[in-house]
């Protein structure tokens, strides 16, 4: 009887919430057409989700009636037929009609309209522009190899002073040591055996320069760098030619004249391997990352425009809303952290698995290890 009533109190009261935010919105309706042409052109959330996950010219930290608090950024273009040209990105100020020194911006782009046209001047396709500008991708990631290796070489000092060797280690050591220790123990010498020492430079790098990127996109108006997919796409490559790098004679034989295999197998089978090692691999690598990093991104930013959703619907479903999807965005933001971590992880094992795999057979005497029994086990 008492969990009825409960049920029955529970959906009155959503049915009045949903009756009172129907009855607002019509409310809302009955502004005229153009008023609801100035409130559509006051938002639009494709837009701004568009424009806080793709590359800029400029830090936009927030805007407060006409006035924009921006970083702009040095804007470097070189063109064949009119030569070098730089400049602020704030010439081109907040509209997309600005022009300056015949060059325009159209969603993020610059192009080359016809000299001397001004505003309304056209693309010019006779002129082949390469911009080469420091944007807010390149400048955070500048940013995070400066604090990677500011924050490394720091703690390799104190370890050379004897600080974490002879006494317990301090500061940004305890946070950092554990992680190192986790990325020897789980990641390398698993998968790369006796081997582990050569490479763990590289794979540590790779895990704390994604980790930093990372933890960096998830700050107010910063650039989602791991989210872009030439960032991941140069990672990737460079993880194909450690691989490639790393594979002896034994891993291309088993790859191109596989043994024990019907020669008709053999002919499906080797375009497919040589395909698993040259793109399928890389591409798992590049598209991991990056979809995971941008999915994170968007949820978070949609949670928020649904706020700006509602309000143009009515003000109080707006307001009403707000709790909701700031308690959905702050839950996904937390998420995001724990991502961070576990993609820099996933990207830094999987490539210590495809390395592994490139030198595994080699039967070499570093790669191998004796059991109890004195029985020879390959690592």
């Amino acid at each position: 009887m008492v969990s009825r009533s409960v049920k029955s109190i529970l959906v009155a009261a959503f049915s009045a919430i949903f009756l009172f935010i129907s009855m607002s919105s019509r409310a809302g309706d009955q502004p005229s057409r153009e008023t609801e042409t100035k409130q559509e052109k006051k938002f639009d959330a494709a837009k701004t989700i568009t424009e806080h996950v793709k590359d800029g010219h400029s830090f936009h930290f927030f805007k407060v009636g006409d006035f924009h608090a921006v970083l702009p950024l040095p804007v470097i273009l070189y063109s064949p037929q009119r030569g070098w040209t730089c400049f602020s990105s704030a010439r081109f100020g907040h509209e997309e009609e600005d022009v300056y020194q015949d060059y325009k911006m159209e969603n993020g782009v610059i192009i080359p309209i016809v000299k001397g046209e001004g505003v309304a001047g056209k693309a010019d396709p006779t002129v082949k522009v390469y911009d080469i500008s420091m944007t807010r991708n390149v400048v955070q990631m500048i940013l995070s190899l400066v604090v990677l290796v500011l924050l490394m070489t720091g703690i390799a000092k104190k370890y050379k002073q004897g600080h974490g060797v002879t006494s317990s280690p301090k500061g940004w050591q305890n946070a950092i040591e554990p992680v190192i220790t986790f990325v020897r123990d789980d990641v390398a010498k698993p998968n790369l055996g006796h081997s582990y020492k050569k490479y763990m430079p590289y794979l540590l790098t790779v895990f704390f320069f994604i980790l930093i990127n990372s933890l960096f996109g998830l700050l107010p108006a910063s650039a989602n760098v791991t989210g872009n997919t030439a960032f991941t796409a140069v990672l990737g490559i460079i993880s194909l030619v450690v691989i490639l790098g790393s594979s002896n004679k034994h891993f291309w034989g088993h790859i191109f004249w596989p043994p024990g295999v019907p020669f008709l197998v053999k002919v499906i089978l080797v375009p497919v391997e040589l395909a698993g090692v040259l793109l399928i691999k890389p591409a798992a690598l590049i598209i991991r990352l990056f979809a995971n990093m941008i999915a994170g991104h968007i949820i978070i930013l949609s949670f928020i425009c649904l706020i700006f959703i509602f309000g143009g619907m009515s003000k109080i479903a707006g307001w009403g809303f707000s709790p909701i999807s700031i308690l959905f965005t702050v839950f996904i933001y937390l998420i995001e952290i724990l991502i961070a971590f576990i993609q820099a992880y996933i990207f830094t094992n999987l490539t210590a698995v495809f390395i592994g795999q490139a030198f595994e057979g080699s039967h070499t005497h570093e790669d191998v290890s004796h059991g109890p029994n004195g029985d020879s086990i390959v690592i």
